[in-house]
């Protein structure tokens, strides 16, 4: 990911948008190269082949301790692996950090073959056997039933909802990846885009018009962003202060990578207490993974399962099983 890193190619993916507009094309015309998804779940990350000179990150004046900048995109397999360090980080951390969400544009289009991959359904394997190694479910299906064009139409959706609200934009993210990830739903289409939007209370009309119109133009500006800071691949954590510390992660890594980054780059950072109570966290993250029950509570994986179980039992949650596992999601 980084200009050193040589990464071992399990698949790659990449894909256009469906009746491109004009926009559309400038955006994938000014980037540098082609742009195909290599993800090697070993290393945790979903990357690009092109040498990029770091550049130095300037940094936005925040009152938050440490400013986060990571670079991600709605199907990227490594980055769905990553939520339960992410969710605990800012758990934890919330009070001192800030972290802004970046789209990395991971699929332009299918006008290439790479690492054995030439069409949609070379990935539906790969996506099974991802699911399996980050003990998150992820159902590669989806790419045989209903394959996706591009990750352009989602990213440009998340801008356009961040322009609305930050917060509801980051459940409008997590909303679209459940929707890829375990029920096989296509979300370039808008008829998808749309039904994630109502579920996170965004404006619907307001997010049509920023998604045909200035989101399109601040996507752009990801795309820019990631080519200047040398971003290779997704995950890319920047972890930044206003005095020029920088720290980064690249790829999936253990929680204790994450929290460690923070501290090196301001050791004034303080860890915050929260309920590790499962029914409380549900009021935090409406849906769960085992997976991610397990990190944010500190319970073993086989403990967290149980407790969703019997909770699902008790009629509180609402269990979603997948052929390569399961999610738990709150009760309206």
């Amino acid at each position: 990911m980084c200009k050193n890193i040589i990464l071992s190619i399990t698949f790659a993916l990449a894909t256009g948008c469906n009746g491109q507009t004009k926009n559309d094309l400038k955006m994938k015309n000014e980037m540098d190269i082609r742009n195909p998804l290599r993800c090697d779940p070993t290393e945790g990350i979903c990357a690009v082949p092109d040498s990029i000179n770091q550049t130095n990150i300037k940094q936005q004046k925040t009152e938050k301790k440490v400013k986060i900048i990571y670079f991600t995109d709605p199907i990227c397999s490594s980055c769905w692996g990553i939520e339960p360090q992410l969710r605990k980080l800012r758990l934890e951390y919330g009070d001192d950090i800030e972290v802004d969400y970046r789209m990395g544009g991971l699929l332009p289009d299918w006008s290439y073959n790479s690492g054995g991959i030439s069409k949609p359904s070379d990935v539906a394997h790969h996506w099974d056997e991802v699911s399996v190694y980050y003990d998150m479910p992820i159902d590669g299906d989806v790419w045989l039933e209903d394959p996706l064009d591009s990750s352009f139409p989602p990213s440009i959706a998340f801008k356009a909802a961040q322009m609305q609200d930050k917060e509801k934009a980051l459940l409008f993210l997590r909303e679209l990846r459940e929707m890829v990830f375990l029920k096989k739903k296509n979300i370039t289409k808008w008829e998808n885009i749309s039904e994630a939007a109502k579920k996170t209370g965004l404006d619907l009309n307001s997010l049509k018009t920023d998604y045909e119109g200035k989101a399109r133009e601040l996507f752009n500006d990801d795309l820019r962003l990631s080519r200047e800071l040398g971003v290779r691949g997704f995950p890319t954590i920047f972890f930044t202060t206003s005095h020029g510390d920088k720290e980064i992660v690249y790829g999936s890594k253990p929680y204790s990578v994450f929290e460690s980054a923070v501290h090196k780059t301001n050791p004034a950072v303080k860890k915050t207490t929260y309920s590790k109570e499962p029914e409380d966290l549900f009021k935090k993250y409406r849906s769960l993974t085992a997976k991610e029950l397990s990190e944010i509570s500190g319970k073993t994986r086989n403990e967290s399962e149980q407790i969703l179980n019997q909770l699902t039992e008790q009629g509180k949650i609402i269990k979603f099983t997948t052929k390569n596992g399961s999610m738990w999601t709150l009760k309206n």
